[in-house]
């Protein structure tokens, strides 16, 4: 049996309105997040990873909807009013934001910052509560005392946890992790994957978006993977079949400029991905890795369309099937 999909994200588009028009940042995204799944979403710096956290659970100017729909447990969010979104965030749909690091108050104690934050949220900061963050602090191990800490007194992996213990304390059904490893060291990056993961396996949370350019930490965590360039999705599938076996030239791109374990430098030398991404403002019609892509024809001055190579992989290229099928690795 199909799991549960919570989240239906259709044809949504986000730009952001600067002086010389509209940057278009989100331009026509559709997918879905399966209930009990941890969804990869991958690509370059400007793809459009953030924006789409950002338009799902912010959407402070200069970004704007523009259109399209992201139907969340059967209620369309980008409707919702503020005050009715208010009162789903936290509760039912969280989100770990980029810079979770800057978040807390430098001013303030992590308990006096806990307090505020669920307030705002309607959430009684009372003993019940607090016994709740004591015992969820043990689980990322950490010990209670650093409700009575300042942030300063806290190593940058501390306070990661911190943040996703927050994020995460009602138990949400979606959890939206916006490069939550970009700025720690490696053993730190890999704790906090791996914490998402144990958050899910131990029903903590429902289901989460994982965003990142680090393909390494999402082929470890994720059961799914999403590929988005200049905007669009690219390239969706099971993680293992995107990793291994990618269709898309740009996924393709990507993965090749990857060190591989057990491969030497001198037996296969590292590809950067070549040119840079578009501009996007005003861009036209048109695949938008053709000026990047060694595939390119006359064709791809069209928009590609999204076709399905099987139920659960999908790709936007119109020339998926000369790329083939071979092994990376």
């Amino acid at each position: 049996m199909a799991a549960e999909v919570i989240l239906d994200v259709q044809e949504l588009r986000a730009y952001y309105r600067i002086l010389k028009g509209d940057v278009k940042a989100l331009d026509g995204v559709s997918f879905q997040v399966r209930r009990g799944e941890i969804l990869g979403i991958a690509g370059e710096s400007g793809c459009g990873k953030s924006t789409l956290a950002h338009t799902l659970m912010l959407r402070k100017p200069p970004l704007r909807h523009i259109d399209g729909k992201a139907i969340f447990l059967g209620q369309d969010i980008m409707t919702m009013s503020k005050e009715a979104f208010r009162q789903r965030r936290l509760r039912d749909i969280s989100i770990i934001p980029q810079y979770a690091l800057d978040a807390l108050s430098p001013t303030k104690k992590i308990r006096t910052f806990m307090s505020d934050i669920v307030r705002e949220h309607g959430i009684p900061a009372d003993k019940k509560f607090f016994e709740r963050v004591e015992e969820r602090l043990r689980f990322v191990n950490l010990s209670p005392d650093v409700l009575d800490r300042y942030p300063i007194e806290l190593s940058g992996g501390m306070k990661q946890r911190i943040i996703m213990v927050i994020s995460t304390i009602l138990n949400p059904e979606l959890v939206i992790a916006d490069e939550i490893t970009s700025a720690l060291d490696v053993s730190s990056q890999r704790f906090a994957a791996s914490l998402l993961v144990e958050l899910r396996d131990q029903g903590i949370i429902g289901s989460a978006m994982f965003i990142t350019h680090d393909l390494a930490i999402l082929y470890q965590i994720a059961d799914r993977l999403m590929i988005m360039y200049g905007g669009h999705i690219v390239e969706m599938g099971p993680i293992d079949e995107i990793v291994y076996r990618p269709r898309h030239p740009y996924t393709k791109a990507l993965i090749d400029s990857l060190p591989r374990v057990g491969v030497q430098y001198e037996e296969q030398k590292l590809e950067g991905i070549k040119g840079t991404p578009p501009e996007l403002l005003n861009i036209g019609p048109g695949c938008r890795f053709r000026f990047r892509c060694p595939y390119k024809t006359s064709k791809c001055e069209q928009t590609p369309i999204t076709e399905h190579i099987n139920p659960e992989h999908s790709i936007a290229c119109w020339h998926y099937t000369e790329i083939g099928s071979e092994s990376v690795g």
